[in-house]
């Protein structure tokens, strides 16, 4: 196992995230099949808990390989799905893993990960982006997506947190503990919105994607999707904790903020599955890139739902469904590829060595 890690980068918790989402987002649309839920989510565990043995094998064993992937501006902000990964799991805990451990234990492990995550994502939210400006001297050209991770991940802690607010005291622990997550959403939102234009302002300047990292545009999704479950998570905890106002005022939010959002979610979705048949029709191979499908997606479901359940619209309600059913998809898919690829060990093989092309000939090399 020591050796077979080497390669294995943070990226591969996309992996538990996407896990993770299908049956949080399942459980929305369909609360009566909870143990179906409860079964995806222990799969989202378990997937969880082996990348974290494997991860702390890597560090152990292969340091200088760890401390490289610091270094790359390319594996740096996948650092980002770690947290993201703690949090999916630990909102799905909440959500529907009481089925399979009790109201106690879901309670204790969702608040552990959601804790243990928020501290890893505004780690990571924090020194990615510094790595990024002292160490890495990143080009506008080399901007991707994938630059988003690090600054998501609070966003994820925003809609995981109201979860947690009915489990403690009345009074000022609610009260604190609610503003924090709003804290959250804000750093989170603002942090995406300064760095979305550098990243649309690459697609538009520089040309696609390379093939590989086409998938990595429906990363966009996942701020959008995530803020607008978040504004709703704060509506349904919002009242009997924060006065009246105050209250009323999150309920409107979560209209107000969550339909032109989602609206602007439709478009870049449109605008990525575009890209996205391009690249295929190219010969774009998989990679676990191709996991990007899958959370973000997620998100867009359940921001949808919320959006049904605070609007009364069945048009949202469908739109979730048929989000769901696309998250579904994408998520078989990938799940097949990535068993094939570990199977085969191609998935942690080490990256190919470049070819050097032959030097041409000349009077003094022939």
């Amino acid at each position: 196992m020591v050796t077979s890690v080497r390669h294995l980068g943070p990226h591969w918790y996309a992996a538990v995230m996407g896990t993770a989402i299908l049956g949080t987002a399942g459980h929305r649309l369909a609360p009566a099949l909870l143990g179906l839920w409860a079964a995806v989510w222990m799969l989202a565990l378990a997937l969880l808990t082996a990348l974290l043995t494997a991860r702390a094998v890597h560090w152990t064993h292969h340091r200088d390989q760890a401390r490289a992937h610091l270094l790359d501006p390319a594996v740096a902000p996948f650092y980002g799905c770690l947290s993201m990964a703690l949090l999916a799991v630990g909102g799905g805990a909440l959500t529907v893993g009481h089925a399979w451990t009790g109201s106690t234990a879901a309670v204790v492990l969702g608040a552990g990960l959601f804790g243990a995550g928020t501290v890893v994502g505004l780690a990571a939210a924090v020194g990615v982006p510094y790595l990024m400006a002292v160490h890495h001297r990143v080009r506008l050209a080399q901007a991707s997506p994938v630059w988003l991770l690090p600054l998501v991940a609070p966003m994820v802690s925003a809609a995981v947190g109201p979860l947690l607010v009915p489990w403690l005291p009345a009074g000022q622990a609610r009260q604190t503990l609610l503003l924090a997550c709003v804290a959250l959403f804000g750093l989170s939102l603002l942090a995406t919105l300064l760095m979305l234009p550098v990243v649309f302002a690459r697609l538009l300047a520089g040309g696609p994607l390379p093939l590989a990292l086409t998938p990595t545009l429906f990363l966009v999704l996942g701020p959008l999707g995530q803020s607008t479950t978040a504004a709703g998570q704060f509506a349904d905890v919002a009242p009997g904790v924060l006065p009246a106002p105050y209250a009323e005022g999150f309920r409107a939010l979560a209209v107000l903020y969550g339909v032109p959002v989602t609206g602007f979610a439709l478009l870049w979705g449109a605008l990525a599955t575009a890209h996205v048949l391009r690249a295929r029709r190219l010969g774009m191979p998989f990679t676990m890139t191709w996991w990007a499908f899958t959370f973000p997606v997620g998100t867009c479901v359940t921001g949808a739902d919320s959006l049904a359940r605070h609007t009364g619209l069945a048009a949202f309600g469908w739109l979730a469904a048929g989000l769901y059913a696309v998250l579904a998809a994408a998520w078989a898919v990938a799940a097949v590829h990535t068993a094939r690829g570990l199977v085969s060990g191609a998935l942690l093989a080490g990256p190919r060595p470049a070819r050097v092309a032959p030097r041409p000939a000349t009077a003094r090399t022939r």
